[in-house]
């Protein structure tokens, strides 16, 4: 009888374009992709407005002492027994985050650099030194064993400063780390265990992993980690959907199309707003959506409406201010057979369609105080009468008014009536522009993209850390609506398989000119710039001086600086120019052969 056939990460590999099998220490390359300056190049510090990114992951810089006061608090408070599990799946879900990361920005990263990438992160986090000695995994079997040092533990540290050496290992988040990330790399779950620790009185701490089956029982190891489906990795988004969707419906999203009003959100900002949502939701309160143009006001009230008790019932949306004044009645009370010139049968309006339901009255500030008057009416009696009728009809509406300017500005200058701005007025929502909210940029940066890649049918390597910094340091004067445009031209513009990089995605747009920070080779701290540099040609003239330049003369200099500085190291020099030795070592040949060359 034929074995059914099991499904390993090779077989999700294949369908996300990585090209993860097999590795192991002895064949293991620190030269290839993901490389420890790839992994820093990725992390950058944004001073001026208080964000540091790892690629589109926001991070913190936090004392070591304070998160040891909370680990003290954790302890104290809960026990033991409970901080531990705590901190142990607190540091699971950064694991799996971090292979995410790796995952989506190398696909076609070399496996073993690609599992030991964790480790140049979580030294790169500034959590512990790991030395591997020794690590060997095949994907396609579903195997993993491995053996890690573990120096300059922080958690260590603190546990040691506050109670001082016992008989238990105290590395609890970093043993949730590790089995995060390679749980999440190999699809299967793998179990780490501390065999040695500081907090016992040893000198490093050693670490175990290994496949859950290669260690028998693992019943304690998942008291910790309260183990459901470890195969699969936290969501990097917040995305907030119907309450009423069931978990069958939200694990088949992925097949279909990507709703265009989906909300996407993860700052402080975004969650105040899904909270009044929720509050106002169950009540029949007018909701006035206010902010910049672009900021999502009808996706926030079509949000409104499908967590309401009206969700079964109709969502119909007016523009206010693309429907001429002389038609605005008849569209929002609808007409009679005859009513005028044209009218050949009777029709509803948008009150009649939305009965029952919500009506979202988009730009309400363009209505002319005549028209005004007349939803005032609606508003206040609930009754509405068509253009050239004679029957008053009852409706139930909930109405939800959006609008882009300052109404009570519009008020004081006489624009817009009093009285029905404080009909609309029972409960205001404020939509801040993207600009403040920069938090929710990367979600909606990897939400754009999968939209926009799976509508026209292309293949994209996610973006470049040039283009993350430069996203993430524009105003976005359109806000979201301006945001989705970017990503889509940069979906179109890019090659497949390539990363959307920033002229892919800016034309005419002004980019910031604020200071973006990120690590340098020696652990420095160096300028990022997020505008596009300036024409190579004047840069290079500049620098070799002369109006005529020779490209083998160009050639030469770059060979012979990127030797320099890799101080005669030939493997070095040719991974930071991206070539393989073999060519480095003949393209420097061939330089040493033309004319005016000096030896030496």
């Amino acid at each position: 009888m034929q074995k059914p056939a099991r499904i390993s990460l090779a077989d999700v590999a294949l369908k996300t374009g990585a090209m993860l099998r097999r590795g192991d220490s002895a064949h293991f390359d620190d030269g290839q992709a993901p490389t420890l300056a790839d992994l820093t190049e990725s992390l950058f510090f944004s001073p001026g407005d208080g964000r540091i990114w790892l690629n589109e992951q926001r991070m913190l810089l936090l004392h070591s002492s304070s998160m040891g006061h909370l680990r003290r608090e954790l302890i104290d408070s809960l026990g033991l027994e409970r901080a531990r599990g705590l901190l142990t799946r607190s540091g699971y879900v950064s694991g799996a985050r971090d292979a995410q990361l790796v995952r989506e920005r190398w696909p076609q990263g070399d496996a073993a650099s690609v599992f030991m990438a964790g480790t140049r992160l979580h030294a790169l986090e500034g959590m512990v030194k790991v030395t591997p000695k020794a690590f060997d995994f095949d994907i396609d079997r579903g195997i993993y064993e491995g053996e890690f040092l573990w120096e300059h533990s922080s958690e260590d540290d603190e546990h040691i400063a506050a109670y001082g050496l016992g008989t238990e290992p105290a590395c609890w988040s970093q043993i949730g780390y590790a089995t995060g990330y390679v749980t999440s790399l190999l699809g299967k779950l793998v179990v780490f265990r501390e065999v040695e620790c500081r907090s016992m009185g040893s000198h490093v701490c050693r670490v175990i992993g290994r496949h859950a089956e290669a260690w028998g029982d693992v019943s304690e190891d998942l008291r910790y980690l309260q183990v459901g489906d470890l195969t699969e990795a936290p969501k990097p988004t917040a995305v907030v959907r119907p309450a009423a969707t069931p978990p069958s419906a939200l694990s088949a999203r992925a097949a279909e199309p990507f709703d265009r009003h989906e909300m996407v959100g993860a700052s402080s900002a975004f969650n105040s707003v899904c909270h009044q949502l929720e509050r106002v939701a169950r009540t029949q309160a007018t909701v006035l959506f206010t902010g910049e143009s672009g900021v999502g006001k009808e996706a926030f009230a079509r949000r409104l409406h499908r967590i309401s008790a009206r969700a079964d019932q109709a969502f119909v949306a007016v523009n206010c201010a693309a429907i001429p004044d002389t038609l605005i009645e008849s569209e929002l009370f609808g007409v009679e057979r005859g009513a005028f010139t044209g009218a050949t049968a009777s029709r509803p309006g948008r009150f009649e369609r939305a009965n029952g339901g919500t009506l979202l009255l988009d730009e309400i500030a363009t209505l002319s105080p005549v028209s005004q008057g007349k939803l005032l009416r609606a508003l206040q009696e609930g009754e509405i009468e068509r253009v050239g009728g004679t029957r008053t009809l009852q409706v139930d509406v909930r109405v939800v008014a959006a609008t882009n300017v300052d109404l009570h500005a519009q008020v004081r200058e006489g624009r817009f009536r009093e009285d029905l701005f404080f009909r609309l007025n029972v409960f205001p929502i404020h939509l801040p522009p993207l600009r403040e909210r920069r938090d929710d940029v990367p979600l909606l940066m990897n939400h754009f993209l999968q939209r926009e890649a799976r509508r026209h049918g292309r293949q994209v390597a996610g973006f470049t850390p040039r283009a993350v910094r430069a996203l993430l340091q524009y105003a976005f004067p359109g806000n979201i609506r301006e945001l989705q445009n970017l990503v889509e031209r940069g979906v179109i513009s890019a090659e497949d398989g390539s990363a959307i990089d920033v002229p892919h995605m800016f034309r005419r747009e002004q980019l910031s000119e604020e200071t973006l920070l990120a690590i340098g080779a020696h652990g420095g701290l160096t300028v990022q710039p997020t505008q596009v540099a300036p024409a190579l040609l004047a840069l290079l003239e500049q620098r070799l001086g002369g109006e005529a330049l020779s490209l083998a003369e160009v050639e030469r200099k770059l060979l012979d600086e990127a030797v320099a500085q890799a101080k005669g190291n030939l493997a070095a020099a040719a991974r930071r120019l991206g070539l393989t030795r073999a060519q480095l070592a003949y393209r420097l040949g061939r330089a040493a052969s033309l004319p005016g060359n000096l030896p030496g």
